[in-house]
């Protein structure tokens, strides 16, 4: 299970690690030309500046408009065990055929119904049915008549009829659940200060697999917001009656309880996340700590300036599940408090530093309590950082950085037996010869191999070769040659014409 989940967290690496720049883009975009930000901020209503801000926008959204497709390809690619790209190119067929299946029976049985995007989830189910199948059939031999389709081409061809079955099942699926969020918004409206920690839980939770935006736009947008009188005009929904209140010349004293649906995400988005962010950090080894800076400081700063989070979550969502709730529960914990004491702050979209510069420190203390955000959110990095820690060390959560081994690389020293190709063979015949090789990667220090039978493998042979260990997991064997282990798997891959 630990080695599944190694695999699966490197396989999201790849998508993940584009968001903080497409966050930032889409953040520093949306929020600066948003229709009411302009409308609070004339000076921004410069059309050149508005034409960098909506193409800043429109270039990030893209990105998130897109990001259950590009989860599927990386987790296709990253666990197929040969031919990425068509196991890549299988995922991307599967995910259009499961959302057009979706869609057609939409049209015909329930032409008046909700749409079902089924987000991050319908986005693993399809990407772990694509590789399977590739995994599977990617060396198929069909009769000569259709040999033609045979190997990886019978691969997406495959995927795209399993999609049809898999579109079906969440035709069937989805719109209950659908159903059940919608009532637990009309109760949780009800429910005060206790409403306002479920409605900041649920959107968490459901943030995970792209589902918040079935929720938020219930308490922005409708009466479950709220109903106010505001310039003798009656407003309907949280946001709508913060940005009317904001309008009004006339208005005095605290924004109105619609806020409570926006206040508590400053303190987890600018303040929690990036205590985490800095937690799983401080856990990479020193050897690999420098790598890893950049990402981590990347994600933090976006979740910090922009209020999107997907980049940090997705580093530990699908490694630890039970983490993700804890951090949602406390996500619930900051709606609460932000309640309780009036903190008032509105927001376009997100919580981070932008909206809490121009919907609170801007509108002053009077009208938005923003003060309180401060020393709330040094509490939250620091409760953040120490859950973190303390869960990922206790449970032994392959964070990134912690994803490889533990071993400095110094360790790793290797004593040369000659050149680097023939090395690359005697650690063939070492792990068992050709025929015992499934499949084969490397880490920084250590080469990673699937083999059929590990009493075929000569541990002792490879240590002798200057492998620090050599560990075995069931079929999995991992040589720690430091260094040097990605030019030997890049050897091995070239002497065994492995394709990746």
């Amino acid at each position: 299970m630990f080695q599944k989940l190694q695999r699966i967290g490197k396989s999201f690496m790849l998508p993940i690690a584009i968001l903080p720049a497409a966050g930032l883009l889409l953040g520093i975009g949306g929020a600066l030309s948003n229709p009411n930000t302009i409308m609070a901020y004339p000076f921004l209503d410069v059309p050149f500046l508005q034409a960098i801000f909506k193409v800043m926008a429109t270039a990030g959204d893209v990105v998130f408009g897109n990001l259950a497709m590009l989860l599927t390809i990386g987790l296709a690619a990253g666990l197929a065990k040969r031919d990425k790209a068509t196991a890549a190119l299988a995922a991307v067929v599967g995910f259009l055929v499961m959302n057009g299946t979706i869609g057609a029976l939409l049209s015909i049985f329930n032409p008046e119904g909700n749409a079902i995007d089924t987000g991050v989830v319908g986005a693993i189910v399809i990407g772990s049915v694509a590789v399977y199948l590739h995994n599977k059939y990617y060396n198929i031999q069909l009769p000569q008549v259709l040999g033609f389709f045979g190997g990886s081409r019978f691969v997406p061809i495959v995927t795209s009829f399993a999609a049809i079955f898999v579109g079906a099942a969440f035709f069937i699926i989805w719109p209950p659940f659908q159903n059940l969020l919608i009532s637990s918004g009309e109760t949780i409206s009800k429910l005060g200060p206790i409403g306002t920690f479920f409605y900041g839980f649920l959107m968490r939770l459901c943030g995970a697999v792209g589902l918040h935006h079935m929720i938020y736009p219930m308490f922005w947008y409708t009466e479950l917001g709220g109903i106010e009188m505001v310039a003798g005009e009656s407003i309907v929904g949280a946001q709508r009656i913060f940005f009317a209140q904001l309008a009004d010349p006339n208005h005095v004293g605290l924004y109105t309880e619609g806020t409570r649906f926006f206040a508590g995400r400053f303190a987890t988005m600018m303040f929690g996340l990036p205590g985490a962010a800095f937690a799983m950090y401080k856990l990479v080894p020193k050897t690999r700590a420098k790598k890893y800076a950049g990402l981590f400081l990347g994600v933090a700063l976006t979740s910090f300036i922009t209020g999107i989070t997907e980049p940090i979550e997705y580093m530990f969502l699908f490694l630890s599940p039970i983490l993700y709730v804890i951090h949602a529960f406390l996500d619930g914990v900051s709606f609460f408090i932000a309640d309780i004491l009036n903190i008032s702050i509105g927001n376009t979209f997100s919580g981070g530093v932008i909206d809490f510069t121009l919907f609170g420190v801007l509108q002053g203390n009077a009208f938005t309590n923003w003060l309180y955000v401060i020393p709330i959110g040094i509490t939250w990095f620091f409760l953040y950082y120490f859950v973190f820690k303390i869960y990922i060390l206790k449970f032994n959560v392959p964070t990134p950085g912690r994803l490889e081994d533990d071993l400095s690389e110094s360790k790793a020293t290797v004593t040369t037996k000659g050149s680097l190709y023939d090395e690359s063979l005697s650690v063939i015949t070492y792990l068992g010869g050709e025929g015992n090789i499934e499949d084969i990667d490397a880490c920084i220090t250590r080469l990673r191999v699937g083999v059929k039978d590990p009493d075929k493998v000569n541990k002792e042979a490879l240590r002798q070769m200057g492998a620090t260990d050599v560990l075995v997991a069931g079929t999995g064997i991992q040589a720690v040659f430091g260094a040097k282990a990605i030019l030997y798997k890049n050897n091995i891959v070239e002497i065994l014409d492995i394709d990746e």
